[in-house]
């Protein structure tokens, strides 16, 4: 079996394609597979790496695509206090009840707040509301300052 192998053989279905193993007895080769089937070999061109985009770089994005502004930040946070703190449950507001379970769960502090605390779910609608808000301040501000809606 192993003087099969040493021997040139045709590959079924490459039509004239051979492949050569070297022997064991000479340095190692690469194993050339020739085929009529294959195009001549060209060399691939990558299409994000054009010549003129900035440099010789292709970016699809702006180096700085978040755009941070404190603007932002600071206006968020307060467009999100001043609705939140309006006592609408139960005479008390939402930053209220918030806080207020945070203060609970401290009070028992290397105890981990119960999956059935409400402290849960203060935590998610307090801090969805304020992402929710950041964002909406995002797209605002920086689509006026930008001119996105003229």
């Amino acid at each position: 079996m192993a003087a099969t192998f040493a021997t040139a053989s045709t590959v079924v279905g490459l039509g004239t394609s051979s492949l050569t193993w070297p022997s064991r007895g000479s340095s190692p080769k690469k194993v050339c597979l020739s085929s009529g089937f294959l195009k001549s070999p060209v060399t691939a061109r990558n299409p994000l790496s054009l010549a003129q985009a900035s440099g010789g770089k292709f970016t699809c994005f702006e180096r700085n695509w978040l755009r941070t502004d404190f603007n932002v930040i600071g206006f968020g946070l307060i467009g999100w206090l001043a609705p939140s703190s309006i006592p609408l449950i139960n005479g008390k507001s939402l930053t209220g009840l918030f806080f207020e379970s945070i203060g609970a769960e401290l009070a028992h502090f290397p105890i981990p707040p119960a999956i059935t605390s409400q402290f849960w779910l203060w935590l998610i609608t307090w801090h969805f509301g304020l992402f929710v808000s950041l964002t909406f301040g995002q797209i605002g501000f920086k689509g006026r300052t930008e001119d996105y809606f003229n």
